[in-house]
């Protein structure tokens, strides 16, 4: 029984025209640098509509997790136009279906803002993680300055409620360093799109 509600449906549909001028003006590179480092057995939690995966290295073993319905059904037809190959589930991102260990590399990209409970996202996936292992990441976070961060703040309910959950003003660079023994992460703008969620950091953080 298919549960996907109309807006899901809706969202699912517009996620990748909304971001057109987002991926153009940097993030498709962006994608393109930190994807260079997927290896090995690579775990993406949301890997909504399968915009990273353009990017990942022949060599990658991709398992690729997705909750909602409406953008699944959508990745798993890029993962057919696909040259890569790429198992597809259904899971959230606090209940991961793997064994503690098993994959090399975890990926998020634009995902910890909108789980409910972003720290246990995080615990699974250091405990998926083998020793040594690696989080590949580009979150839109809390911005610095005081004058972004307080309209991120004013602008957060609407915002979620028009964005399918995103939280634009979660402190996402420090809960990750919070979790893992080190964390290297870079500011960086994502031009093309609304001031509020336009503060990025990037980076990788080791287990």
């Amino acid at each position: 029984m298919d549960t996907t509600t109309p807006f899901e449906r809706f969202s699912a549909r517009i996620y990748d025209p909304v971001l057109t001028l987002g991926e153009r003006r940097g993030m498709r590179a962006r994608r393109a640098a930190l994807l260079a480092e997927a290896t090995g057995r690579v775990l993406e939690i949301g890997a909504g509509t399968g915009l990273n995966l353009a990017h990942y290295p022949p060599s990658a073993q991709l398992t690729l997790t997705e909750p909602v319905a409406a953008m699944r059904r959508r990745l798993e037809q890029r993962v057919r136009r696909a040259v890569l190959s790429a198992e597809v589930l259904d899971a959230q991102a606090e209940s991961l279906p793997f064994s503690d260990g098993a994959f090399d590399v975890v990926v998020s990209t634009l995902v910890l803002c909108t789980v409910d409970d972003p720290h246990a996202a995080l615990r699974e996936i250091e405990r998926v993680l083998r020793p040594g292992g690696a989080l590949l990441f580009i979150e839109h976070v809390r911005a610095d300055g005081r004058a972004r961060a307080w309209w991120q703040d004013r602008l957060a309910r609407p915002w979620a409620a028009f964005a399918a959950g995103c939280r634009c003003n979660r402190p996402t660079t420090a809960m990750i360093a919070h979790h893992f023994a080190t964390t290297a992460a870079d500011p960086a703008p994502w031009r093309g799109m609304p001031g509020i969620v336009r503060p990025l950091t990037i980076g990788c953080a080791t287990a």
